[in-house]
């Protein structure tokens, strides 16, 4: 299948600029009074830790936050909401009207994986062009990256039967297109979301529902009609009444070349196993059998042993299985002193207690052993001097604010793919325990 470049969900004609925080605008005409907004700065994205008992993280958001980043800019409409408003002044409201980010952004390329301390995203330009950056970019990575980490868990989990993402009626809807976008990225094969087919090319599937069996007349009613208006290859929703008695009339009418039936509740691993024990009695050993219902990475592990074909995952999909959030921060790590943006860059970090930071601009290089398994994840303050089968993992973005990185779909996916073949077996476990491999940082 060929697949679109990514595609732009925002309607043409419409900016990103408002997608943010009151205060990124006060913070901005704040600095452009003090003359701090042209100090050159460098904004990090990283995690401080992961969710709780995760062994690892996957970036995804990186092609939505480009697309986003090109399309920042304050309109007159946003204007005159910001100056009816009274929520800056005239001098913001200039600076405002011409905004362009004229910096450069480096990342970890678009499905790869992160630890703690990872410095996923580096924003680089005045701080004035970087701070008002800060919500849309943790608005993207937070949502992405924590949709990306959980899908990737289930798709392990899975191991190699398809996964179909259906979780459109369980969130906003236009996370819902995002999440089918960033779980497609790490292995589920398809979407039941039309706009994420249409804005992303990200395959989409579906047949009917409950509803559908109800309104006819009968069962047999409702599988005739599928059948003749979407062809044996269909897959039938056999659990609205009867399982047993739905199976036969499936197979009764499709023959033995009937594609799929779904099975959306009851004890899945006892019904499973005798459904598939009657379609090879009835001469249907090729018809598939696909489970919905509530399903998780830890449902899907536990069916590993039955004859399942594939799986659908909504609600614990769309919200990150219980880590709806990726807990992704976005902070000052370097300023220069001079006025105008002159002399060096110095670092800089606050002390919260619980919170502290580490200061200075940051390059990450993975170490891989011998063997190509990945050891450890060393963040350093100078471009690093990578070894025989390191890996450096940031890659340019955006250069003098001109968009370089942005790469189709399908780059992401097969990036993914790879990664997971370096991590160490431990990263694929379902229960709890530390990140798959250490982050070291220079000077520790």
């Amino acid at each position: 299948m060929s697949l679109p470049p990514e595609g732009r969900p925002i309607p043409a004609g419409h900016g990103t600029a408002l997608l943010t925080d009151h205060y990124e605008l006060t913070m901005l005409q704040g600095a452009l009074h003090s003359r701090a907004a042209e100090r050159r700065t460098i904004f990090e994205v990283f995690a401080r830790h992961l969710p709780h008992g995760r062994r690892y993280g996957v970036v995804a958001g990186t092609g939505r936050l480009l697309d986003a980043v090109e399309r920042f800019r304050f309109d007159a409409a946003d204007l005159d909401f910001l100056r009816a408003s009274d929520i800056v002044d005239d001098v913001t409201l200039r600076y405002l009207e011409s905004y362009r980010f004229s910096g450069n952004i480096w990342g970890y390329g678009e499905g790869e994986c992160y630890f703690p301390g990872s410095p996923i995203l580096v924003v680089e330009g005045t701080f004035a062009e970087a701070v008002i950056l800060e919500t849309l970019s943790l608005s993207i990575f937070n949502h992405d990256s924590a949709i990306a980490s959980a899908a990737s868990r289930m798709v392990t989990a899975a191991d190699g039967r398809p996964l179909i993402e259906m979780g459109s009626r369980r969130t906003h809807e236009q996370a819902a297109v995002a999440s089918a976008r960033a779980a497609y990225i790490v292995g589920f094969a398809s979407t039941s979301n039309l706009q994420a087919n249409r804005s992303y090319g990200v395959p989409s599937a579906g047949t009917s529902a409950h509803s559908f069996t109800l309104v006819h007349d009968s069962e047999r009613h409702a599988f005739r009609t599928q059948l003749d208006a979407l062809g044996k290859d269909t897959t039938l929703l056999v659990d609205t009444f009867d399982v047993d008695r739905a199976v036969r009339a499936a197979v009764e009418l499709a023959g033995p070349d009937l594609g799929s039936v779904r099975i959306d509740s009851g004890d899945l691993p006892v019904v499973t196993r005798q459904v598939r024990a009657l379609l090879d009695e009835l001469g249907a050993t090729h018809t598939r059998i696909v489970l919905t219902g509530d399903l998780d990475e830890y449902s899907i592990a536990a069916l590993a042993a039955a004859p399942v074909d594939g799986y659908g995952v909504g609600t614990a999909l769309v919200t990150g299985s219980g880590a709806p959030t990726a807990g992704l921060v976005y902070k000052l790590v370097a300023r220069s002193d001079g006025p105008g943006g002159a002399g060096p860059l110095r670092p800089v970090a606050k002390r919260s207690v619980g919170k502290p930071g580490r200061g200075g601009r940051k390059w990450a290089v993975r170490h891989r052993d011998e063997h190509g398994v990945a050891r450890a994840e060393d963040i350093r303050l100078s471009p690093p001097n990578p070894g025989p089968g390191d890996r450096l993992l940031l890659m340019p973005l955006v250069r003098d604010g001109i968009i370089v990185g942005r790469e189709p779909l399908p780059a992401a996916v097969e990036r993914h793919r790879q990664v997971l073949t370096e991590l160490p077996p431990q990263a694929f476990q379902l229960s709890r325990g530390d990140p798959a491999i250490p982050s070291i940082f220079e000077g520790s």
